[in-house]
């Protein structure tokens, strides 16, 4: 509970002070709040225009108004009215700054009217603001609960972003792309082309094609496009294509998931390996420190455990291909405990047994773990279990196809996240997203399967991800 000093109660060289860290989001929702979208302040700008990002400074206003939170929440506290505000700014702060902000009643004046000194002061002992403050302070005692403050949830997409970035310093994938012949999948594959993330092969309809690229208004005529009428003789050409050696990777356009696999699949002339494929979803969730993948919610749809140990190693491979050493993997349940009457906890707890056993490797996995334990530190507390994945999870095992794949949708269309996908366990990683997928969905998936054959051919990612403590 907040409580305020009275206007009574306030002596002359009073203080009060707070340190706040300078983080991104404040920027951000500054920018929102204020109108003020100068570039020099925004994350993830090149300002300068030297083709780099460069690091945001601090608007000048925002650290000033830091002395507010004092002045309403400390000294005098609730109840106080701003009356006259004079500041000097003598430095720039930049996001990671820790700031001392420090306010001392100077003077008391008639009609409860308290002069403040104010102050800004970086970590290293820089003053960056100074001034004065006149405010009309309380007369009355008021207590105030700032928890029923509503939360912000900032929608800042930065995974996908260093991803693309990461891809975009390797060599474009040589890619065949199985009917692009609608609208989001043609413009997907032109614009991961641009970024010179691959070098698209176009297989399909040419009519239709032709049609999406009007649709789009691109020239596509710079693109091989090899003309086949029929979708599922298209997917029999890409998976040929794999096997002279002219593409990496497949990506899927606008045909059903089922007709593309058939021929990946296939026991003569496939693209099987000794392990089960799966599919891995890569989440980009607002305010996650890392991507959150899942799987597998798109391919086996109620996998035994033996089809389990491949989905999970599927998994991590493509969490370590991101940068994501040694991730953290979380296999879900409906609870947290063994219970033979339901399947899903057992597998969970044998997966955990083969990788302290060696045989799944590369990552720590735990399990059973529900959803909240898993990705949520309090929650796993409140439980009280004793995990080093536990709360942090960045690998989710789903129990079955359904229960991951309305995992997703749900993170997407309420968590607002964004999401990629990528199919693993074949010869050749494949880009397999949902019809309704826009271009940037494709975009970033295009950089997973860039980023994994990197990792798979050299046996290290191309950067690594800082982690969530604990």
């Amino acid at each position: 509970m907040a409580t305020n000093k009275t206007y009574d109660q306030i002596q002359t060289g009073d203080s009060a002070e707070i340190v706040r860290e300078c983080s991104t989001n404040d920027l951000l929702v500054f920018a929102h709040a204020s109108g003020n979208h100068n570039p020099i302040h925004l994350p993830d700008t090149d300002w300068t225009g030297d083709g780099q990002i460069d690091k945001p400074v601090a608007p000048a206003m925002w650290v000033g108004g830091l002395a507010s939170a004092v002045l309403g929440n400390i000294l005098p506290g609730p109840g106080t009215i701003y009356k006259t505000q004079s500041l000097r700014f003598l430095g720039g702060a930049v996001v990671g700054d820790k700031l001392t902000v420090k306010v001392t009643a100077t003077e008391k004046k008639a009609n409860n009217i308290v002069v403040f000194e104010l102050s800004v002061t970086r970590g290293d002992g820089t003053r960056l603001v100074e001034g004065n403050a006149e405010v009309a302070a309380p007369t009355e005692t008021i207590e105030f609960d700032s928890s029923s403050l509503p939360a912000l949830l900032v929608q800042r997409h930065r995974h996908f972003n260093r991803l693309i970035e990461l891809a975009k310093t390797l060599p474009a994938l040589p890619t065949a792309v199985v009917a692009p012949d609608d609208p989001n999948s043609l413009e997907g594959a032109i614009m991961a082309a641009r970024e010179g993330l691959i070098e698209p092969i176009l297989i399909g309809a040419r009519s239709r094609i032709d049609t999406a690229a009007r649709e789009i208004g691109e020239d596509i005529g710079t693109f091989e496009l090899i003309d086949i009428e029929d979708e599922m003789e298209a997917a029999g050409r890409a998976v040929a294509m794999v096997h002279e050696g002219r593409v990496k990777a497949i990506m899927k356009g606008h045909l059903h998931t089922d007709h593309l696999l058939h021929h990946v699949v296939k026991r003569d002339g496939g693209l099987r390996t000794k392990r089960r494929i799966s599919h891995v979803f890569v989440m980009d969730i607002p305010g996650r420190k890392t991507p959150v993948l899942i799987s597998d919610a798109a391919i086996n749809i109620s996998p035994d455990l033996n089809t389990k140990v491949d989905i999970t190693q599927n998994a991590i491979d493509t969490a370590r291909s991101l940068g994501l050493d040694m991730p953290r993997v979380g296999v879900l349940s409906a609870i947290e405990t063994v219970n033979p009457a339901i399947p899903s906890s057992l597998d969970a707890a044998v997966l955990s047994k083969m990788a302290e056993r060696g045989q799944i490797t590369g990552a720590i996995v735990d399990g059973p773990l529900a959803m909240d334990n898993a990705i949520d530190v309090q929650a796993a507390r409140t439980k009280g279990i004793t995990s080093l994945v536990a709360g942090h999870a960045e690998v989710l095992i789903v129990p079955n196809l359904e229960s991951g794949n309305m995992l997703a949708k749900e993170l997407t269309f309420i968590a607002h996240a964004e999401a990629a996908g990528l199919v693993i366990g074949a010869k050749v990683p494949i880009m397999l997203t949902s019809r309704a997928d826009d271009g940037r969905s494709r975009l970033a998936s295009c950089a997973l399967a860039q980023l994994f054959m990197y990792w798979q051919t050299s046996g290290a990612p191309v950067g690594v991800f800082e982690r969530e403590e604990g």
